[in-house]
């Protein structure tokens, strides 16, 4: 079966194709920012031309993409209206009544997606425990989204009640009488994105899927017409931020859970290559052309929390952006990627980020009309980039461009151009490393006992130098790294998770009414799966619960893997306080336990990926792979010195590589640095050894 994933990224867009013989294609173009499915329709040709099928062919194509991420970010969504209980209509603006910097004067922070003037009460309120208090006003829910669409012109709804997670019957009969009156407006209500508590999480979360849903509905239009133009008839699929793939028809339904499509495939694809090679713990790093992304992989899977923030009004600031409560895997992200803008901060010094070129018009050197200077030019200035063999000659870099853009950035600095690009070149990796190491110690992850796996079309560059900051022993550079989200589109299966409050205490629960709960919701998480074709044979259950002492503020998440429900009812207190005492070192309170959520996610089989050659190990000599040599900057050396550069695709299992050197591939680069040595693996990996 043929079958390509497409990761769209801020700068360049990857693909990869299984499956049109024992080779893994890979393709890398640039991004078309005004419309990305131009760049993803035109990479899906051009790579199946150079696999020689027809794009009929293909049986499946798998997409991650930042389209709702960057919407939200840079407020390019639609018109949203907001329908909410009488008097919580303000509840968007006071927000969670938290200052998440005590003594800044002048705190800001991100306006809520629907304004004001754009939200509308409703007479209706149901009670904590689901019971009605005041009926809902139908003639009121009409009156109010005709005054929206008519008068304030809105593209979607958000419709957000108080209470729905309990009994959302207030929600699905408003939703009703706006599909009749208006069956053309997009609707979102709360209960269906998010059915948890606490309401301005829950709203928030809706407002963003409310505010996505038109652009997102006509991208996805725009994709599948121009596939059927190409003769593609197989299935589309899309990722979502916990890291499974869903069919377009929830994607629509629920475009927030794609605002971490691309980025979570890459760290599925860490934690596959963690268990080929027998390695638990893991660092996935992946550095694009906007961005450099962080996630922990601890006993085989990657973290996963529920939880993310977006647009925040300063990049490192918790609390500063919108709130959203999800199901997705857990990362750090940065803005240093190969676009990075360099340029002076308050201090007078040297800032690389957050702002970025983009793919258009790029870093200077890409000679598209960009001026600034970029992490791409620094790189390139200091040799880590070959001008001739970027995405493997199809495009040049400029490096006269290059030096011009760096040479203006460091002149308020009074900086020489080698010392200006180096100093580029190391903040970013500071900048990576001290974000990575709060990610780590947070979460109570010791980097230094861990692997890391570097991938993107610039991690490799950066790995080993973030690497020795981190401690970190090991470095893994796979196969199609330069792409690698792209391949581990291909490698995620179909899955849906269903995140549900119901608050009791566990002494008030019984062993059948506990399967119960549970079994009702893996019937709706396993319906999407339904839908999609597989069969109740494939699909496997994934149950957690998060539990807590009475009056605490926050849970434990708890696994629940027994098919037997009942007797996992009766082992609860035993696991809970286990992984309570882990957590906080003693397990001693005196109190009842308490539900909150319930948490069933649905997931199809594993997708298997071609296996990568296997020829037998041959001699440590690595000279047959030997391209040339190239002078590249070394902080060791003192400035210049001429070193090895290696051709990967000519690398044989068993072959090492001293370093420094460089080790190319046409959407990647790797730098050794010296005491570096690499050696490829059976699955020609390159496994790097950091030197002390």
């Amino acid at each position: 079966m043929i079958r390509i994933g497409v990761d769209i990224g801020g700068t360049f867009t990857d693909f990869a194709l299984t499956g049109a013989g024992p080779e893994l294609r890979l393709h890398k173009q640039l991004t078309t920012a005004d419309d990305p499915s131009r760049a993803v329709l035109e990479g899906i040709a051009t790579l199946a031309g150079a696999a020689g099928i027809a794009v009929a062919d293909v049986a499946e194509i798998v997409h991650g993409t930042t389209l709702v991420t960057n919407a939200v970010i840079e407020r390019k969504g639609a018109r949203t209206g907001m329908l909410v209980t009488a008097g919580f209509r303000d509840q968007l603006d006071i927000a969670l009544e938290t200052r998440y910097d005590l003594f800044d004067l002048r705190i800001r922070f991100a306006p809520p997606l629907v304004p004001r003037p754009l939200r509308r009460e409703v007479h209706e309120r149901l009670r904590w425990d689901g019971t009605v208090e005041t009926p809902l006003d139908a003639d009121g829910v009409r009156a109010a989204v005709a005054e929206l669409v008519e008068r304030e012109a809105i593209e979607s709804l958000a419709i957000c009640f108080l209470h729905s997670y309990v009994d959302d019957r207030h929600e699905r009969a408003a939703r009703a009488i706006v599909a009749e009156a208006f069956p053309a407006l997009h609707v979102s209500a709360s209960a269906e994105v998010l059915p948890a508590m606490r309401e301005f999480e829950r709203w928030t979360t809706t407002t963003v899927n409310a505010y996505a849903m038109p652009g997102f509905d006509r991208y996805l239009g725009r994709l599948e017409d121009g596939l059927a133009a190409l003769g593609f008839a197989g299935r589309l699929y899309l990722m979502s931020s916990s890291g499974g793939v869903v069919t377009p028809r929830t994607a629509r339904r629920f475009p927030v859970r794609m605002l971490e499509s691309g980025p979570a495939a890459g760290v599925l694809m860490s934690a596959r290559h963690g268990r080929d090679l027998g390695v638990a713990d893991l660092l996935s790093f992946d550095l694009g052309g906007t961005t450099a992304k962080g996630a922990l992989v601890r006993d085989g899977r990657p973290l996963k929390h529920y939880e993310m923030e977006v647009a925040r009004c300063y990049e490192h600031k918790r609390g500063s952006g919108l709130p959203l409560k999800l199901p997705v895997i857990d990362m750090t992200e940065i803005g240093a990627g190969g676009g990075s803008i360099v340029g002076i901060d308050d201090r007078g010094l040297m800032r690389v980020g957050p702002r970025s070129a983009g793919a258009d018009p790029g870093p200077a050197c890409y000679g598209r009309g960009g001026v600034a200077a970029t992490l791409t030019d620094a790189n390139l200035i200091l040799g880590y980039l070959d001008p001739g063999f970027f995405l493997g000659g199809a495009m040049a870099l400029d490096r006269a461009r290059a030096e011009e853009a760096v040479r203006a950035a460091a002149a308020p600095l009074g900086l020489d151009l080698v010392r200006a690009a180096w100093g580029i070149h190391e903040i970013i990796n500071e900048d990576i490393a001290r974000a990575f190491r709060i990610h780590a110690v947070e979460r109570g992850f010791d980097a230094r006992r861990a692997t890391m796996v570097a991938f993107g079309g610039g991690g490799p560059i950066h790995a080993m130098g973030v690497a020795r900051k981190l401690r970190i022993p090991r470095v893994v550079f796979p196969v199609g790294a330069g792409v690698m989200s792209a391949l581990g589109l291909l490698a995620s299966p179909l899955s849906f998770e269903v995140a549900r409050s119901a608050p009791c205490l566990l002494r008030d629960l019984d062993g059948p009414r506990f399967a119960a709960i549970l079994h009702a919701l893996q019937a709706e998480a396993t319906s999407f799966l339904r839908d999609a074709g597989l069969a109740d044979a494939d699909i496997r259950v994934d149950r957690r619960i998060d539990l807590r002492y009475r009056g605490q503020g926050y849970e434990v998440e708890i696994a629940v893997p027994d098919d037997d429900l009942e007797a996992a009812f009766a082992a609860l207190p035993a696991r809970f306080a286990e992984r309570y005492a882990a957590q906080f070192g003693v397990a001693l309170i005196d109190e009842p336990l308490e539900a909150v959520t319930w948490k069933v996610a649905a997931a199809g089989p594993e997708p298997a990926l071609p296996a990568s050659p296997t020829d037998a190990a041959g001699t440590a000599d690595a000279t047959a792979a030997r391209k040339g040599g190239r002078a590249i900057y070394l902080p060791e050396a003192g400035g210049f010195a001429d070193v090895a550069v290696y051709d990967r695709y000519r690398l044989r299992p068993g072959h090492a590589v001293a370093g420094p050197a460089l080790i190319e591939e046409r959407e990647s680069t790797v730098l050794l640095r010296p005491g570096d040595r690499v050696v490829v693996d059976p699955r020609r990996n390159l496994v790097a050894d950091i030197a002390a």
